[in-house]
């Protein structure tokens, strides 16, 4: 599975915006730092969008193709910070 590129980030628009509210380091479109350390990134496959976010000492994915997928994300991200 990829990294999410350009047009997948487009159809993110909405939630990158959201992510971006809560005051997160984007060195590169898409992919979000927290304290020094890459926290949040979006990958893509031929259906779906997914999130891989380090909630622990571990990352965990999370498919973010829809409004209720999005918005379990974002309570995931109000959660950890």
């Amino acid at each position: 599975m990829k990294h999410a590129g350009p047009k997948a980030l487009d159809d993110l628009a909405g939630l990158l915006a959201a992510v971006r509210a809560r005051g997160l380091r984007e060195p590169r479109p898409g992919i979000f730092y927290r304290g020094g350390k890459a926290w949040l990134h979006f990958h893509e496959d031929k259906a779906d969008l997914f999130a891989d976010i380090r909630l622990g000492a571990e990352w965990e994915r999370f498919r973010v193709s829809d409004a209720g997928e999005q918005a379990n994300l974002l309570t995931l991200i109000d959660r950890s910070l």
